[in-house]
């Protein structure tokens, strides 16, 4: 099976809830590579903190390393936290390891950081990363997006970036992360008359919802 990732279409939107979520049901291994406004006061609270606890892996700050590589304290894009540090974060490097974690992990879920096009160095986005892992290794995307005005609009427009670079996803999971201004199933349905052949799940706020049977 090839490596689910799961991007987005912005930030805080619920895509490491779904990234858990998924981890959990597929009984992966998870990493995400990058993350960034990681502080050891507050990672009980954190994206990796989640992910270990959805591998049933003790949830320390010293553990952090088992998920993401590059931790950075900024909570910025990638880029900008990396600079705040007087660092870089290698494209290749990251590619490789992404790779280097499929051949030896499957099922495998890669997070991604914030939405598709965040810059992770002075010439690479998410975009480029899926890219070229898809081209090493096939992925299997998961798109995720938020329950908020203007949302389908934004979703649309990810979706018809990820078509155009054959990166169709699996599945769109609509995330009530926060209360939006109508009910999340609605927002899915609209979603999905202009989706296409690509299934859209709602997922209303703490709720879980299955997305085993399209991998």
């Amino acid at each position: 099976m090839p490596p689910v990732f799961v991007t987005s279409s912005g930030t805080e939107i619920g895509k490491t809830y779904v990234s858990a979520m998924l981890t959990r049901e597929l009984k992966a291994r998870a990493i995400k590579p990058l993350v960034s406004g990681l502080d050891e006061e507050t990672f009980a609270q954190s994206d990796p903190a989640q992910l270990l606890a959805a591998m049933d892996e003790p949830v320390t700050y010293e553990n952090a390393g088992l998920v993401s590589r590059w931790r950075f304290k900024a909570p910025l894009s990638p880029d900008m936290a990396a600079k705040r540090e007087g660092r870089t974060i290698d494209f290749d490097e990251l590619v490789e390891e992404c790779a280097a974690a499929a051949r030896a992990h499957d099922p495998l879920l890669i997070e991604g950081v914030g939405g598709l096009m965040v810059p992770l160095d002075g010439k690479h986005l998410v975009l480029d990363w899926m890219r070229a892992l898809n081209e090493r290794t096939g992925l299997a995307p998961v798109l995720v997006v938020g329950a908020y005005l203007g949302t389908i609009s934004h979703t649309l427009t990810t979706l018809a970036v990820m078509r155009a670079e054959s990166l169709t996803p699996r599945a769109i999971v609509v995330s009530e992360a926060a209360p939006g201004p109508v009910p999340v199933g609605e927002t899915a349905e609209t979603i999905a008359r202009f989706a296409g052949n690509v299934p859209v799940r709602a997922l209303p706020r703490g709720e879980t919802v299955s997305l085993a049977d399209l991998f």
